[in-house]
């Protein structure tokens, strides 16, 4: 299916998501592995508790119910993970991939809020992220912007409800439209569920906890969840893998609004082995068809991956 004759999608342009950012963990092509459901991590709830053993997994969904039985409480408490860290920090966040030595941190819904805000600028200054079992919640508010302004709205936040409508089980990218859709000059209310707070006593991890006998650090592996198929044991990216994947990051935001690292290492990785933007804008498609990219996005990402191979980047 030649790129110019795709058939078009409801066009997201680069005006279209310029309210609200999003990011999420992007699903991978299966693959087998021999030995991760062998695999064994260690496990804390954020504000304190006994620690738990984990394994088994192959998902983001399955990692919570393991979390979820390991401490007796239901999936849906659960917001989102951190690794190696018990505090709110975003960029500690566990995505698609677990380094083999990280200890899991799981952060639970606490005290429950409702904000009004009066719109009044286009931008809210807000980037929403989700867990992948349909949490969305709020990773970055820009500073100086309208959020950052309403002192009651904190990164890490669950956002429950807008205007009344529960958005629990709504995706991070239609939560961003959502909020962006919301007409200037108008109030709108928030119902939202912070983190449960850590206690003070508990200190953050800066490496792995203690691991069993069996469980070998073998440097730079990682296991890779998967939404479709078995986790898989992996390298770390290359150098030349890591530029391309900054560099699609990059693009992700000028066209669409969007900053997701592990949606940007999927794109590279569905573009490894294609010979011509036309055979890579067929596997986007087939990939990650929800998001409509435009021909032109996925003209400068070929291209980007390709500066990548021949090192321009």
């Amino acid at each position: 299916m030649p790129l110019g004759l795709r058939s078009k999608k409801k066009d997201k342009s680069k005006e279209t998501f310029r309210l609200v950012e999003s990011e999420a963990a992007a699903p991978a092509p299966a693959a087998p592995a021999a030995s991760a459901s062998r695999l064994q991590f260690h496990t804390q709830l954020a504000h304190g508790s006994p620690t738990g053993r984990l394994e088994g997994f192959g998902s983001a969904r399955e990692l919570y119910a393991k979390i979820a039985e390991a401490f007796r409480i239901p999936p849906a408490q659960i917001m989102f993970c951190t690794l190696n860290t018990h505090k709110v920090d975003m960029d500690k966040l566990l995505g698609a991939q677990i380094g083999l030595e990280d200890f899991i941190f799981a952060h639970i819904k606490g005290q429950r809020k409702e904000v009004e805000v009066l719109k009044t600028d286009d931008v809210l200054g807000l980037t929403i992220t989700d867990n992948g079992t349909g949490c969305a919640f709020i990773k970055r508010i820009k500073e100086g912007s309208l959020m950052d302004q309403t002192k009651m709205i904190y990164v890490g936040d669950h956002i429950e409800t807008i205007n009344g409508k529960n958005v629990s089980d709504c995706r991070h990218y239609e939560v961003a439209k959502m909020l962006k859709d919301l007409q200037k000059g108008q109030m709108f209310k928030l119902e939202l569920i912070e983190p449960m707070k850590a206690f003070e006593k508990l200190e953050p991890r800066s490496e792995g906890g203690t691991l069993p006998e069996a469980k070998i650090s073998r440097g730079r592996e990682t296991l890779r969840l998967r939404t479709k198929g078995p986790a898989t044991v992996e390298e770390m990216p290359t150098e030349v893998e890591e530029k391309a994947i900054k560099k699609v990051d990059e693009l992700l935001e000028t066209y669409m609004g969007i900053r997701d690292i592990e949606l940007a290492a999927t794109m590279v990785e569905a573009g490894r082995d294609k010979k011509n933007p036309d055979e890579f804008a067929v596997a986007l498609d087939e990939t990650l068809g929800d998001f409509a990219f435009p021909d032109e996005f996925v003209f400068d990402v070929w291209g980007a991956i390709g500066d990548a191979k021949q090192g321009r980047l």
